[in-house]
């Protein structure tokens, strides 16, 4: 026997790097230092920083995976794992220097990794971040066939005296919340059980409430909120940031609340059709739509009273549709 047998091609994987290799270098910024292929990659600090912080995250794109795999199509999921990313280290005030991917599978398809790795190099690019290195998993008997699992580390910085951690939230702070793309990464185990197995639908069902086929609405990006929150980052002070991920926007806001401190949401902005959709088909109370979901805003900003709408004037100037979801009380 040999290597091959067993299910582990090394030459589809040398395949697979090769044609990534061309379209990952065009991520690099000046401070990467050494090319693909060796056994770390290093990354030389930034200059012009006086107290920097480091910033790291790790994460994956849950079961929105399984629409990849029904649709195959393998594009996006990248993208939604750089920009998930971004978005975690954000909400500290960090901006992204460079990332790492793992992708694991039972069998290496080379045109796979390409149009996988071809999404991280996308928000990449976008967020002037380098992708640095990865790994490329082939483990035969693991994954189900035609199956993958993908996971991302960011790595970026902040100067100290600019981290962003909620600590000096005061009652009567106003949150505005900027529009998500979609599910994002979050709730896609309810949702595929709801859609597909409860109400009987497929990925090309079309719905008069959606313009595109159910599985491209799914699949639409994770947002990326790097451009419009670090324009506003440099001239307003923002007191804290929640990206809304698992748990809602009720859970992820008040991981930045200082202690006695609660929320109080208005829920009166309009929810994008999908959730519609899921709620309906699913009889899920809404309590637990906004458990499982975003139910349409990706992302929050915390200010004084006093500059929220200075603040959500400018977000329009960008082409934002910023919205006041609320403020924050004491509990």
């Amino acid at each position: 026997m040999d290597y091959k047998s067993a299910g582990v091609d090394i030459r589809a994987g040398e395949q697979a790097v090769e044609r990534i290799k061309s379209m990952v270098r065009t991520t690099f910024t000046p401070e990467v230092l050494t090319d693909l292929g060796k056994f770390g990659g290093f990354f030389e600090f930034p200059a012009g920083l006086k107290n920097p912080v480091l910033v790291s995250s790790i994460d994956g794109v849950g079961t929105k995976l399984k629409i990849a795999f029904l649709m195959k199509h393998h594009d996006t999921i990248g993208e939604d794992l750089v920009n998930h990313c971004i978005n975690d280290i954000l909400a500290g005030g960090a901006f992204p220097l460079f990332f790492l991917d793992y992708i694991g599978t039972g069998k290496l398809h080379p045109h796979v990794m390409e149009a996988i790795i071809r999404g991280m190099v996308k928000g990449c690019r976008e967020a002037g971040c380098a992708l640095i290195g990865g790994e490329m998993a082939e483990m035969p008997g693991f994954y189900a066939q035609g199956e993958y699992d993908v996971a991302g580390c960011i790595v970026g910085v902040v100067e100290r005296d600019r981290i962003v951690d909620g600590s000096d939230i005061q009652p009567g702070d106003t949150m505005i919340g900027l529009p998500s793309t979609g599910l994002h990464t979050n709730g896609y185990s309810l949702a595929r059980k709801v859609l597909f197995e409860k109400a009987g639908y497929t990925v090309d069902t079309l719905l008069p409430e959606l313009d595109l086929p159910l599985g491209e609405s799914l699949l639409k990006v994770h947002r990326c909120y790097l451009r419009p929150v670090r324009d506003i980052l440099n001239k307003y002070r923002i007191k804290g940031m929640s990206h809304i991920t698992g748990g809602g926007i009720t859970g992820n806001t008040r991981r930045i609340l200082p202690r006695g401190l609660g929320l109080d949401i208005t829920w009166d902005w309009p929810v994008p059709p999908l959730f519609e959709i899921i709620q309906s088909a699913g009889g899920i109370s809404r309590r637990e739509m906004r458990k499982a979901f975003n139910m349409g805003i990706g992302y929050i900003l915390v200010v004084e009273p006093r500059t929220a709408e200075t603040v959500m004037d400018e977000l329009r100037g960008m082409g934002e549709k910023p919205v006041c979801i609320g403020k924050v009380v004491r509990r």
